[in-house]
């Protein structure tokens, strides 16, 4: 009976250093899991948009599409009034049917000139009926060149789609007037879908091009799977501005409090099952599964040492 209060003092010494241990390695393991280990939060769904512009400028006849349809390459987006440029093509076929009938009489006349002896006609007026054929040659070909033009322009009345992708946030009315290179229709490359990843800084000794990567977007079931596909080399230095006569100017002032700086890195997706809807935009947790391993390495000696 005397070794029992012996004991019982013993037992709660070591509760109280497993519990202790535990602490400390679950603390350990926290720390290591939130600022070292590669995941993040902070991830978007992102893709390519491509600004379809009209070639021509006029007023729009007629729009094809709807707000958020799927269009494929070479559908017809929206068409711009193609009238004057039929009237152009008109014009131009007819300013080069002229230009090949005189070339046709110049030519005719070269031909009867070089039939004629030296006695007949001169040599200046030889010259000068070559220069003539010659410059009627130009005239037909530069009427050519604008009848191609005029052709390229009618069928751009006809804006198509460039990729296979999705029409948003379409404001294109029948009736505006539109400019040539004016934006007017955002297209998303249905093809492009891609997650960027926004990684603190002290998280990229882990993360390296091709490992593996698990995504996990906000409100979906099922998790992603990719890799990285690149990490950006450059963000922007926010104490640091342009100066006057190419001289660097640099913030006085310095907090004390130095976040670490988020780094993009790219995550190209594998198989995305159909059942899912990428958005661009859409929040995503991004964790690299394929990190390398920062347990140091033990020398192993050779064997009979």
């Amino acid at each position: 009976m005397t070794f029992l209060p012996f004991f019982r003092t013993v037992a709660r010494i070591a509760v109280t250093l497993l519990v202790t241990a535990a602490a400390v390695g679950g603390g350990l393991w926290l720390w290591d899991y939130y600022m070292n280990e590669p995941w993040t939060r902070d991830g978007r769904v992102r893709a390519d948009i491509v600004q379809v512009s009209p070639d021509v400028a006029g007023l729009v006849t007629d729009v094809r599409v709807a707000d958020n349809q799927l269009v494929h390459k070479g559908d017809v987006l929206f068409v711009v009034d193609p009238g004057r440029y039929r009237l152009a093509v008109e014009q131009a076929q007819a300013n080069l049917d002229s230009a090949r009938a005189e070339l046709a009489y110049r030519t005719a006349e070269a031909r009867r000139y070089e039939q004629l002896g030296n006695n007949v006609v001169s040599t200046a007026q030889r010259q000068e009926v070559m220069s003539a054929m010659a410059k009627a040659a130009a005239a037909a070909k530069q009427n050519e060149a604008a009848l191609d033009l005029a052709r390229f322009n009618l069928e751009r009345t006809e804006v198509k789609a460039t990729v296979d992708g999705y029409v948003t946030n379409l404001q294109l009315k029948t009736g505006n007037y539109v400019a040539a290179g004016q934006a007017v229709v955002a297209l998303i490359d249905s093809h492009s879908f891609y997650v960027m990843g926004y990684f603190e800084e002290t998280k990229l000794p882990r993360i390296h091009v091709g490992a593996p990567v698990t995504v996990r977007i906000m409100g979906a079931a099922a998790d992603l799977h990719g890799r990285v596909d690149s990490i950006t080399r450059a963000i922007v230095d926010r104490d640091r501005a342009e100066g006057t006569g190419l001289v660097a100017n640099i913030n006085p002032t310095f907090n004390w409090v130095r976040l670490a700086q988020r780094i993009p890195v790219r995550i190209a997706l594998d198989d995305v099952p159909d059942s899912l809807q990428l958005v661009a935009g859409r929040t995503a947790t991004v964790s690299v599964t394929g990190a390398p391993d920062r347990t140091p390495k033990v020398a192993q000696l050779p064997a009979g040492q």
